[in-house]
């Protein structure tokens, strides 16, 4: 469980993966929104390449099936891991969609009732 450090405005100043026995540090769960914006935005500020890299994945994943569809290269081209790797992306993908659409599914059925 991480513990974080909030300052005199109530924001999280600093985090630690260990207890920490000085004054002010308070134990969070792992999943609390507060504690993982902070991460996000921490990782933002030490690696800015970070989003830039993210999209470019996108990109390059996009640009991978349009080459397949095309039949400029195969699957099977690639090696085993970026294979792997590809299958994965996918499933992540059709997966986040269903959810996305069991999410409108129930705010379109929350507005109809």
């Amino acid at each position: 469980m991480p513990y974080v450090l909030r300052g005199m405005d109530g924001k999280i100043q600093a985090i630690s993966q260990t207890s920490l026995s000085l004054d002010g540090w308070e134990e969070l769960e792992t999943g609390n929104k507060e504690y993982l914006e902070y991460l996000d935005s921490a990782i933002k500020v030490e690696d800015p390449f970070r989003e830039s890299d993210i999209q470019l994945a996108r990109v390059l994943e996009d640009l991978i099936s349009l080459l397949i569809d095309r039949d400029f290269i195969r699957f099977t081209d690639f090696p085993e891991p970026a294979q792997k790797r590809l299958i994965e992306r996918q499933g992540l993908r059709m997966k986040n969609a269903k959810l996305n659409l069991l999410d409108d599914e129930h705010h379109f059925m929350r507005h109809s009732a």
